[in-house]
């Protein structure tokens, strides 16, 4: 009956949003941990030079 559907509907809200919380809380910890280890490592995470968007990209050769 519809007292079962609320119930389901309840329960299935209550369990969607614990998952998307710790679905955030680990992501969020494995954020943390890879800029701290990126801190801690600067040696092996250098900047990349600056390049042109012509050097990113290939030449363009039409097909005809």
């Amino acid at each position: 009956g519809v007292h079962r559907q609320i119930l389901f509907t309840t329960v299935g809200w209550f369990v969607g949003y614990y998952l998307a919380k710790r679905a955030e809380y680990v992501h969020a910890k494995l954020d943390r941990d890879l800029f701290e280890y990126i801190r801690q490592h600067p040696e092996d995470f250098k900047a990349a030079e600056k390049r042109r968007i012509g050097e990113l990209l290939e030449d363009f050769y039409p097909n005809r």
